[in-house]
């Protein structure tokens, strides 16, 4: 086999039915991530607990979610890939069932863990069989339909979780992955085998999983709680940052040492340029997939006062162009002569991405959902411009075992800059509404003719309703403070639409590392 060709396993004849099980089970995991956002409030209220509380429901998930997602491949290795991921997927359907089955936030947050341990396999695992079982050909169509689920689920998870709190109850969005998991395991455990190119695991290397569980559990914690906590005022977030800044390069100097024979995470395969790049392109998209999604619905909410199911539907088109780019970024790239250098579809979908976020940056605080359609379906469809593309290109050049290494490592990147996204964008929005709202006040002062001019004109619409003198001029004052307060807001949302146009912007220098493919898996500086 000539040098840079495809190692394949040998086709199987029901890899579209194991697809769509691979498929069902990864927006499973991922709908997970974004569906309960909307029902934290009614969980609090039936459970009695605060808002600070019941925000461990998300953040245990993703804690324990990002911990598992690096050593998926050692653990596909060391159990084989089938009962692995039929094992995860049973997990994750059993602590569904226990989630919605909870009467504490003590059970319900012990259950979310569970359930985010067993679905870090349904994400990573999976990408790594969908890359083994196909031929090359088929690869940009098959990666587009991995990327419907892990980017359009997160889009549709408030509008479908939105819309069970509205007409159910909170217990329900837990319930529905029993039908959906239960399909899945059932292909899966029919029909799949395991890899032919798993790493033979002789010894545990105990040390790399306690170096590697406790640092990315401190890091994690510390971006999900950081802004809550005041950041490095609050000794917590102070000490797991130095923990977790002295035991991640412990971790990857263990991992790379010639006296660990056994790693559980092959850093070797980073040596790839392409993957590395493409990690690099993966965290900024995750950090503009989630920290959108993060910052839009508090926009919509708070200024446009839409409700979380209106506002899920206003996301929703964007979804739907998501997909759609997705799919015919699969198959323009597919085939053993791709129709174009994927870095055109890179660059092509970043300039539109970039544009969107510039016209959410400069939305008005009288803006209503006419004036978000637009920008959000350009922004859905720029991100189904990217992510084929740049899978497409992490995995042109790996080989083997380093697959199932690469799909770890490429959505770990995704969450990690999901998570950097939502702790950098809820500090930066936290402190612009403070500033802003200082800089505004600073105008409203006695004599000011602009106030004068307000205030006695609401005053004396409230008279000729029936307000006397005095109740109207205090309830002019309050309607000029709820002015000033969403102006605030809109400013502080703006210029986090712009922080990630900005940071979108400085990555994108990133195309030029990556290779051109050639097809058959091959590029053009192969090794």
């Amino acid at each position: 086999m000539k040098p840079g060709s495809l190692e394949q396993e040998p086709l199987n004849p029901y890899r579209w039915w194991i697809l769509v099980g691979l498929i069902t089970a990864a927006i499973m995991e991922v709908l997970d991530t974004t569906i309960v956002n909307v029902s934290l409030p009614q969980i609090a209220g039936n459970l009695g607990a605060t808002s600070e509380e019941v925000g461990w429901i998300s953040t245990g998930y993703i804690l324990s979610n990002v911990i598992v997602l690096p050593m998926t491949a050692w653990l596909a290795s060391r159990f084989g890939r089938k009962n692995y991921l039929c094992f995860s997927i049973l997990v994750f359907v059993m602590a569904s069932v226990l989630c919605g089955t909870s009467h504490t936030l003590g059970e319900l947050v012990l259950w979310r863990v569970v359930q985010g341990s067993g679905g870090a396999a349904l994400l990573s695992t999976a990408q790594a069989t969908i890359r083994e079982i196909f031929p090359w050909e088929q690869q940009g169509l098959v990666q587009a339909i991995y990327v419907l689920g892990i980017v359009v689920a997160p889009t549709v998870g408030p509008t479908v979780g939105g819309w069970i709190t509205d007409n159910y109850n909170w217990n329900w969005i837990f319930f529905i992955n029993v039908p959906i998991g239960t399909a899945s395991f059932f292909i899966v455990y029919t029909l799949l085998q395991d890899s032919k190119y798993a790493m033979k695991v002789e010894k545990i290397d105990w040390i790399g999983i306690a170096l590697l569980a406790v640092g990315l559990g401190c890091l994690q914690y510390v971006l999900e709680e950081g802004n809550s906590k005041a950041w490095f005022d609050s000794p917590v977030i102070l000490n797991l940052t130095a923990i977790s800044a002295i035991l991640l390069p412990l971790f990857a100097w263990w991992q790379l040492s010639p006296r660990n024979k056994m790693p559980v995470v092959s850093l070797k395969v980073l040596r790839n340029r392409d993957l590395s790049a493409s990690l690099v392109l993966f965290m900024v998209l995750g950090f503009g997939l989630y920290g959108g999604v993060f910052i839009y619905p508090m926009f919509a909410q708070n200024v446009m006062h839409l409700t979380p199911t209106e506002t899920g539907l206003t996301l929703l088109p964007g979804g739907i162009a998501t997909g759609f780019a997705a799919v015919m970024s699969g198959r323009l790239l597919g085939g053993a002569k791709p129709m174009f250098d994927p870095r055109i579809s890179i660059l092509t979908g970043l300039g539109i991405f970039v544009f969107a976020m510039s016209v959410m940056s400069a939305l008005p605080s009288s803006a209503g959902s006419d004036n978000v359609y637009t920008p959000l379906l350009l922004r859905g469809l720029g991100l189904g411009m990217l992510f084929v593309p740049i899978n497409l290109s992490a995995f042109s050049t790996l080989r083997g075992a380093e697959i199932a290494q690469g799909a770890g490592l490429l959505n770990l990147s995704r969450q990690l800059g999901g998570s950097f996204g939502i702790a950098a964008i809820a500090s930066f929005t936290t402190h612009q509404v403070q500033s802003s709202r200082t800089g505004l006040i600073a105008n409203v002062f006695a004599g000011n003719p602009a106030l004068d001019q307000r205030v006695q004109a609401v005053s004396a619409g409230l008279m000729a309703k029936g307000y006397g003198p005095q109740g109207a001029h205090q309830a002019a004052f309050a309607a000029v403070d709820r002015i000033v307060n969403i102006e605030a807001a809109t400013h502080a949302y703006n210029s986090a639409f712009f922080m990630i146009m900005v940071v979108t912007i400085v990555a994108s220098p990133l195309i030029l590392a990556l290779r051109r493919a050639t097809g058959q898996g091959q590029t053009v500086e192969s090794h």
